[in-house]
């Protein structure tokens, strides 16, 4: 299960104007149904503190233009997603962060959200029809793509989406033949944290969890998920290249063997499993845990907390996630979700949202956005290095053609991987 609980970073923002343009009373007609379309690298030493109140606080901004009632028709007046929560917040939680209320004044298009608690559940919600998107990470685009659940996308039509970084265009998860079935919201990389004063020395691989995991039985943290077999098999990929696993997340039968072996190899030395962050911070600080699968998020809470951590991207590579907004085929609200994508990868929400949720921005003016809420943010996240994130394999649905056209070659489904994770863990 792929649950994410965020705490905000002190700040004081205040958004005072939307990134969408607002819809006027002699605006174009609402489409009946949604259009369809056919850098320079950061250093890679992340900050050692995370930002403290004094460094926070942040100007007010002008709004970036978004598109115009008559590009893409006036709002309907409502707006209902599915999300990961932390991704549509309207300063509940901290009154700092609030990016859903300028876009309801700016647009009059009214949002509520509904929190999906992995991907499994975030495809059942969106099945239903009763949501306009949804924020899907690559686990679930493919399947909502596949599944005729979600429409394509004519970026023309958002303004903002030519400031998005090459690196997060035309990604295989959300377009297929050229064809967009979504925008960004973010990425992030999954690392492996240790505690510096037990765990030396200085790892630079994933080797502490497996190959040496017998030296830190009983405090191992590892992600709880069916997505952390691709984890397992990356680290295959480099130890035993004879397996010929060129994509962690498409196994044939051998591979996925050899991987769950691994696995069974890791459950010997009794990890400790997370599904929150808020879970994982508190291990590492009671010093339960001192090595394991982690967010850059947690690594910041538990730096600013003076803890002795560090979180690497291991030479192996990693797993990670880029995130998608994607459109229902059959949205009710069709132009308030387009507005609301628009809105998302304008410099001042994605920004805000960026910082709050712990991950890179989709482009350089949201980068400059955020140095003025958390300095180093852009810097601490990669949001500027492709030749980072070209380590990083985001998240993907496993695939029964092994997502190639090699009609010999089977692989393992997204249900295998589920119902090997589910007996692992219960047994």
């Amino acid at each position: 299960m792929r649950t994410r609980r965020t705490w905000g970073l002190i700040a004081v923002v205040a958004l005072v104007a939307a990134a969408c343009a607002g819809p006027s009373a002699t605006s174009t007609p609402a489409p009946t149904s949604a259009p369809t379309s056919a850098p320079t690298s950061a250093p890679t030493t992340p900050p050692t503190t995370a930002p403290t109140a004094a460094q926070t606080a942040a100007p007010t901004a002008a709004p970036t233009e978004g598109p115009t009632a008559a590009a893409i028709g006036p709002g309907e007046g409502e707006l209902n997603l599915v999300i990961w929560a932390g991704y549509a917040e309207r300063g509940a939680s901290d009154p700092a962060y609030d990016w859903v209320t300028p876009f309801e004044q700016a647009t009059g298009c009214m949002v509520s959200t509904t929190d999906m608690t992995d991907s499994n559940n975030g495809v059942s919600l969106m099945q239903s029809g009763n949501y306009d998107g949804i924020s899907a990470s690559g686990d679930a685009t493919t399947r909502l793509i596949q599944g005729d659940f979600v429409a394509p996308i004519d970026t023309s039509l958002l303004p903002n989406y030519a400031n998005v970084f090459a690196g997060l265009k035309d990604l295989p998860h959300n377009t297929v033949d050229g064809v967009h079935y979504g925008v960004p919201h973010g990425r992030g990389a999954n690392l492996l944290m240790y505690n510096t004063e037990t765990v030396q020395p200085a790892p630079t691989s994933w080797d502490p969890i497996w190959e040496g995991g017998a030296d830190h039985a009983g405090k191992i943290s590892i992600y709880d998920s069916s997505i952390f077999i691709a984890d397992a098999a990356l680290h295959l990929m480099v130890k035993q290249p004879d397996l010929g696993i060129t994509d962690p997340y498409q196994l044939n039968q051998e591979q996925f063997d050899a991987t769950i072996a691994l696995l069974e190899q890791l459950k010997a030395n009794n990890p400790l499993y997370w599904g929150l962050a808020a879970d994982q911070i508190a291990s590492y600080a009671a010093g339960d845990v001192e090595v394991g699968t982690t967010w850059q998020y947690q690594a910041n809470q538990l730096l600013a907390e003076n803890q002795p951590v560090e979180a690497i991207l291991p030479d192996e590579g990693s797993t990670g996630w880029s995130d998608t907004w994607m459109l229902a085929k059959n949205a009710a609200h069709p132009n308030c979700m387009l507005l609301w994508m628009d809105h998302m990868m304008s410099a001042e929400a994605n920004a805000v949202a960026t910082v709050w949720f712990g991950e890179a921005p989709t482009s350089q003016a949201a980068c400059d956005f955020a140095e003025t809420i958390s300095p180093g943010h852009c810097v601490t996240f990669h949001a500027t290095d492709e030749a980072y994130f070209s380590k990083v394999h985001y998240w993907a649905t496993p695939q029964e053609d092994c997502k190639d056209d090699d009609a010999a070659t089977t692989c393992k489904t997204q249900d295998d991987w589920v119902q090997a994770w589910t007996n692992l863990r219960g047994s």
